[in-house]
């Protein structure tokens, strides 16, 4: 019996829990309820050469980025599958990158690390203990780690 109270006290606990402060940028909580993450591509006639953006990502970039800025999507050798993903907020736009573009929020893609990418998802998910974009059902990764931060490439 006291362990069922101690499961129960530890869910209700979990349901008070509030959103964090909107001070930090990139890793703030938001408030938006999760059905706006359902997927919307970056064109109306979307290929597998574009990058998709859900909702909650256009929402959340829209919250964060000042001015010129996007959110920059690198792949880099590493992570504990090979590759990994590497986010980051920008203004430079260089000359092979590839800009994908829905409701005001920009996502920039170089483009070698645009072959890694192509045909994915791009999120902004929010969990008890982080929020942060991620990559979803990336068609160019075999299988990635539990995190979701690395990847390998299908061959």
């Amino acid at each position: 019996m006291a362990a069922a109270r101690g499961l129960s006290l530890t869910a209700a606990a979990l349901r008070a829990v509030t959103p964090w402060r909107r001070s930090s940028r990139l890793l703030a909580a938001s408030a938006r309820p999760p059905a706006l993450r359902e997927a919307s591509s970056s064109s109306p006639e979307a290929d597998e050469g574009q990058v998709h953006l859900t909702n909650s990502c256009v929402q959340r970039l829209l919250e964060i980025t000042q001015g010129a800025e996007f959110l920059r999507l690198e792949v880099e050798g590493g992570g504990c599958s090979g590759f990994q993903y590497r986010f980051s907020l920008d203004t430079v736009i260089h000359p092979d990158d590839r800009v994908f573009e829905q409701g005001g929020a920009r996502v920039v893609v170089d483009s070698d690390s645009l072959a890694f990418v192509k045909g994915a998802q791009v999120d902004f998910c929010q969990e008890l203990i982080r929020s942060s974009f991620q990559v979803l059902n990336n068609p160019q990764a075999e299988k990635g780690c539990s995190c979701g931060s690395s990847f390998s490439v299908k061959l």
